[in-house]
This record gives C-alpha cells, structure tokens and sequence, in this order.
C-alpha cells in the first residue's frame, strides 16, 4: 500500500471519485472551502443551490434517475439543519442519499465557546433522520468512511448517510494509503425451499394480485413477467408508480388508496408485494390493508418481514433475483388454480371495472385536473420525468390521473411528504439527464418553499417547464379545516405573479386557463433553454 500525505478536504473528494461520483450539490461556505478547493481536480461537477435544502431534494433526484448516489455538501451548523428535512424525505422514500459536512475540531470542548456555527451535536441531529452519521478522527478514515456509506447503498436497503470531518481534518495534512472500496456485491436470493413454497401458494391461488412499491424499481420485467404468468392485475404504491406501464391491461396504478380496490384486495387469495411497506402513506389511511389472502413478500429489508402485516412467504433478498427465482419455481409448477382460457380476461375485466369505480370515487374532486393533466401527457415524450410536491394537483391528481410507464419516472416525496420538493428535484433530474424531458408539478404553496430554486434553473440553462397549479393558498389544509367545521386560518395566501417571478430570476412565465393553452405553453417551455413556469389558476379548471 503506497502512502502519501494529504488534506481531508483532498481525500474526501479522493474517495468520492473512485466511487464514481461525478456530480455534487451544494453551497460553499467558510468551513468546506478545502473540499471544494479539490473537485475540479477530480472532475467532480458541482451545482450551487440557492439552499441546502434544496440541494438535498436536487441530490436526491440525481440518485432517483441516475441510480448513482446523489451526494450533496454543506457546511456546518445551520447549512446542515437546512438539510435535514431532505435528508429525512431520503429515509422515508429509500434514496441513497449522502450528505457530506465540516463539523467541530478533534478537540472542541464540551462546553459552548462560541466558534461559528457551533452547535451541540451535528451527528446526533443526524442520527435521527439518516441511517447512520459517521464523525471521522483522522484523515485516514475518511476514505473508510466513503466505502462504509458507499457499501450501505450497494447491499442494504438504500438510506441517506451523514459524513461529517472535524474542520481542522480538512485542512490538516495526513499521510494517507490508497483509497478503500466497497466490496463487490451479488444480489441476495431467497432460499430455494422458501420460493417454492411461495410458488405452490401462487400457483393455487385462484384470484391473485400484485402490489408493487419503490423496491421493485429495479424489478420491472420480472415484476410484469410474473403478473403475465399468473394473470394478476397490479397495483403500484406512489413510488413505484409506472414500474409497469400503467397503460397495459393489468394495471391498476396507483390505486391504494381507493375503497373500491382496497375492498377488492382484502379478496384476494394471494398477493405478493414487493419493496413496499404497505403504510398509511401508501393507503393514505391509518393502518396495514385488510388482506384474507396470503402474504407473499419480496424484500431486501427483513424488517419488513415483520412490521404490519407479516408474511405468509417471507422472501428476504433483491428484488430482480428473488423474482426471478419464484418465475422460475411458478413455471415447473406447471399450470396453476387460476390457469385457462378465461384467466386473463378476467383479470383484465377486473382491472377495467376497478379503474372506473376508482375514478369515480373521487370524480368531483379529481376534475378540476384531470384534463390539464391529460394535456401534459400528450406533449411529454414516452421517457419524461416528472417531479411533483406535496400538492393536491400531486397526489389527488397527477398519481392516479397522469400514466406513466417504465420508460419515464415519476418522482413523488412520499412518507415524509415534504413540500417545495418538485422544482430542485427537477434540477437534480435534468442535471443526471440533460437529454430528457423533465417536468415539475407543484401547487403554489409548496412552490413557493424553494422558489428561489429557479435561479439555479437560469444558471444551469435548464430547459424545465414548471406547472403551477395556483388555489391561493394551503388547499389541502384548508378542505381539512372545512371538514372539521373550522373556519379557514392561516392558509390563505396572498395572490403572487409567479410567471413574472419567473421572468424576474432570468427564466420564462405564462399562464394556461384551459387544457390546449396548458398544452401550448408546455410545447413551448420544452423547446426553451431557460426554465418556464406555467400557472394554471384552479378557478378555472373547477
């Protein structure tokens, strides 16, 4: 092993290199300047937010679209308080997301001294939204500390990660020895015995279904593959929406929350559910679903195993793998209960009745965006990415409303269900794919969380049509209010002139009152080298 002395500052970048980082977000700020001293030596890009938090959604889209790690920067104490609500969208949704920052000296006293910055404990703040927050003591370990987090999001379920580096590590010179790796990585596979048994459940199943989640994100043919063979109509939670097209005949999309499917679920006779926790936020409704049939569970995460519903057919490894090996164990079962002619016609009358009767639930509701959302379908690309927020146009009306196929993405903070994510995280997409569409979808209150975040649209030449769905206010919170009898407080707010905030940051902005000028103005935003919002005022679209 050769040694040289180096800087942390150089060795942290040393080491994110060679773990294929190629871009980074971030802020510079008086502590970090000897890591950002190092990126353009190891060709590492770097993007300038105008907050760290949203250079930890940008970050965490990256990671989303990319499949690389999104790694973002920030300096100490308030810079990383700023991220940390991104850090714990990361958590709830599974990104693997790491967060690099300065932290006190070696030898800081317990008691406050008043250094810049200074706060009580950065790595136990952390603690509580990341997997894990390491606090290196030598410049050598920080190369360990890399390949540590590194490691976590190549073999276990992918969580955000803190590496925090005394300041004076940063700038102290080490002798150090070469960088550390992960180790290689072959995905797990269920045990033979266990896939088996799980298959001669599903092959005697009569009314099967599938329920895809963010774990399956990897899994798409298998998933479809395995649906095709036992004739199992779908149903996808928020973050695995469009892992099966959800234009083919046994799709359902995302349907969870609907009464009609979840009635139609609990009769099943077997359901295999892959990388999903099957929660409250996937139901949107307190509680584990109702399910008389049996569990069959494909995770990487054995926790998951046992937290609300336990499984029946507990089928701990990679998704792909795991799936594969049930196809396989399916296929020399022969013929199942559910096999014949009429298997698959049935399956897919089920699949048009439920689509119609979830729809229809919520009609009333849904309308107002419905053909708004029809319009921006027609003008994406079949591999568009699409970022939405914690906004009703969002989850009432894009999730179950806008298809989307495996081709395309279609990022949503679930779980923790931040807002302001769409816009950043729409910059941290089309950094990943400068080549592809990407669209944000936002509703005016959770824009205006990070709608500064257009300047580093301008800056970046984005060509990025942002929708607004403008209700003048906190929409969600004010229904809620209304339902309880309460008069609205607080959520209405002032009438603001996005599309000439747009302008104002250097980018473009209209205004769309129908379905074909949302259409219209989406054709043109693509074609523009600047980023555009386009507000729909609802009012119009009631």
């Amino acid at each position: 092993m050769s040694e040289s002395a180096m800087t942390g500052g150089e060795a942290l970048v040393r080491a994110l290199a060679v773990h294929g980082t190629r871009t980074a977000f971030g802020i510079p700020g008086t502590h970090n300047l000897e890591i950002y001293r190092h990126l353009d030596r190891y060709r590492i890009a770097h993007v300038t937010p105008r907050h760290e938090q949203g250079a930890g959604y940008a970050a965490d889209a990256y990671a989303r679209v990319s499949g690389c790690p999104g790694v973002a920067i920030t300096t100490t104490g308030p810079a990383l308080l700023n991220i940390a609500a991104a850090v714990g969208q990361a958590y709830s949704d599974s990104v693997p997301l790491l967060v690099v920052s300065p932290g006190m000296p070696l030898r800081h006293p317990r008691l406050s001294t008043g250094l810049l910055h200074e706060m009580r404990s950065q790595t136990e703040t952390m603690r509580g939204v990341a997997a894990f927050s390491h606090r290196v003591s030598s410049v050598e370990e920080i190369g360990a500390a890399v390949a540590r987090a590194f490691t976590l999001f190549g073999t276990e379920r992918p969580r955000p990660v803190h590496i925090e580096i005394p300041l004076d590590l940063l700038e102290a010179a080490e002798p150090v020895g070469d960088v550390q790796l992960r180790p290689p990585y072959v995905p797990t596979v269920p045990h033979a015995a266990v896939v088996r048994e799980a298959a001669g459940t599903l092959r005697a199943a009569r009314r099967p279904a599938l329920v895809l989640g963010g774990g399956a994100r990897r899994a798409g043919a298998e998933c479809l593959a395995l649906a095709e063979e036992l004739g199992a109509p779908v149903i996808t939670t928020a973050n695995g929406k469009g892992i099966v097209a959800e234009t083919h005949p046994l799709s359902l999309g995302v349907s969870l929350h609907s009464p009609a499917v979840q009635r139609w679920l609990a009769d099943r006779d077997a359901v295999v559910a892959v990388g999903t926790e099957l929660a409250e936020s996937d139901l949107w409704s307190a509680g584990p679903p109702t399910l008389n049939g049996t569990l069959v569970r494909v995770d990487l995460d054995p926790a998951q195993m046992y937290g609300g519903l336990q499984a029946g057919h507990p089928l701990v490894g990679d998704a792909s793998a795991a799936l594969r090996a049930l196809l396989a164990a399916c296929r020399q079962h022969g013929p199942g209960a559910a096999s014949g002619p009429g298997r698959d016609d049935a399956a897919r009358t089920d699949v048009v009745r439920l689509r119609g009767q979830r729809d229809a639930e919520t009609a009333g509701r849904d309308a107002r965006w419905v053909p708004f959302l029809h319009a921006v379908r027609s003008v994406l690309d079949a591999d568009a990415i699409i970022t939405s927020d914690s906004a009703q146009c969002c989850y009432y009306g894009a999730l179950p409303h806008l298809p989307v196929g495996p081709e395309g993405r279609f990022l949503h903070p679930t779980g923790f269900g931040t807002l302001g994510y769409a816009l950043p995280a729409a910059i941290g997409a089309k950094t990943a794919v400068p080549g592809r569409q990407v669209v944000a979808l936002s509703g005016d209150g959770g824009f205006q969380f990070s709608v500064q975040e257009l300047a580093t649209a301008v800056q970046s030449r984005l060509s990025l049509p942002v929708v607004v769905f403008d209700n003048g206010g906190y929409g969600e919170i004010r229904d809620e209010m209304a339902a309880r009898g309460d008069a609205p407080v607080a959520v209405d707010l002032a009438p603001v002139d996005l599309p000439a905030l747009a302008r104002a940051y250097g980018g473009r902005g209209e205004r769309a009152d129908t379905p074909a000028a949302l259409a219209d103005a989406l054709t043109r935003a693509l074609a523009a080298p600047v980023p555009t919002v386009i507000t729909v005022p609802e009012e119009t679209a009631r």
